[in-house]
């Protein structure tokens, strides 16, 4: 009895955490709090960039907001929903530009982000193949998403000149394919203007998620394709997309809704007032709030845009969550 005692004493002892029991708690929860305590500025600028002007906008679309309020807008009429009723009823003139200006962002955004993918996997696929020059090459093909926006736009609208742009120089003076130079800026050339320009600072971003997903498949599974004798075009259709089928989800939603919101692009482009043919929504909404000084209407433009994007998010997610069940299976 006398030895069993002091061994249960040192085992206790020896224990960790027996010696200070109940007090290590608090140093536990402040270990697993901190995290928290640290993101917390960013959550708060968050809410300040993000959440609170979106719920300032949603309650602006409830109110009769021009510019006789623009001073004290918390002052400004109720309306309920007949800025909702003036955006949606497209047989009276706002809302049939709004519907046209939609069917223009819907074609265009499906044209960019079609154009972007395809051009950043094949430029993606080209860059595995191992040759003299290729870190060169990979740096300059992410020069269009490394510049500024601002930048690449204003040097694009240079290009565009009518009279001296480079395009007109190369295509009419050099080439001879058109009859005379083109206007780009105006007109249903704005369209095509707007699409190269959107294309071209976009499909860098396609080619670096992709390349990042190719880093990914076994180069094995290539060996052993070339072994049964198929060509490159049967290991793309056969490997490469179908392991690359999680990144393009992830990276076709994040360009479509990039493309669908754009307002730098087609605002240093066209400005304030943008051609009919490239009347992107996210400028037309612009124009609605800020040129004609209706915050109400445009408030209410932008709730719209907000739903259409939800719902096409959640719809998108829905069916390529159901895609991914059996083969997880």
């Amino acid at each position: 009895m006398t030895t069993a005692a002091p061994a249960e004493a040192a085992v206790h002892k020896s224990a960790p955490g027996a010696a200070k029991g109940t007090p290590r708690r608090p140093g536990r929860i402040r270990r697993i709090g901190l995290p928290y305590l640290l993101l917390l500025p960013a959550l708060l600028l968050e809410l300040l960039v993000h959440l609170v002007p979106m719920v300032i906008g949603i309650a602006m679309s409830f109110k009769e907001l021009t510019q006789f309020y623009i001073r004290d807008w918390g002052n400004a009429p109720w309306s309920g929903l007949s800025n909702y009723k003036v955006s949606v009823d497209f047989d009276a003139p706002v809302g049939e530009a709004l519907l046209h200006s939609f069917f223009v962002t819907i074609a265009f955004t499906l044209l960019s982000v079609g154009l972007c993918w395809l051009i950043g996997t094949a430029a993606a696929i080209y860059m595995q193949d191992t040759f003299r020059g290729r870190g060169l090459l990979r740096a300059l093909f992410l020069v269009p998403y490394a510049l500024p926006v601002y930048a690449a736009v204003i040097t694009w609208v240079f290009m565009f000149q009518h009279d001296n742009g480079l395009v007109n120089h190369v295509l009419h003076d050099q080439l001879g394919l058109t009859d005379k130079p083109s206007f780009w800026l105006i007109g249903d050339n704005s369209f095509w203007a707007l699409l190269i320009v959107s294309v071209w600072k976009g499909w860098p971003f396609a080619f670096l998620i992709v390349m990042a997903g190719l880093q990914n498949i076994p180069g094995e599974l290539y060996e052993a394709a070339s072994l049964d004798g198929a060509g490159m075009v049967q290991q793309i259709r056969r490997i490469t997309l179908p392991s690359l089928r999680p990144v393009n989800q992830v990276l076709l939603l994040v360009l479509f809704l990039w493309t669908f919101n754009d307002f730098n692009t087609p605002y240093v482009l066209f400005g304030k007032t943008a051609p009919e043919a490239a009347d992107i929504i996210s400028v037309h909404i612009y124009q609605a709030s800020f040129v004609t000084w209706n915050f109400g209407t445009g408030s209410a433009m932008s709730v719209l845009l907000l739903l259409f994007l939800l719902v096409v998010t959640g719809v998108y997610l829905l069916l390529t969550s159901r895609g991914r069940k059996p083969a997880d299976v």
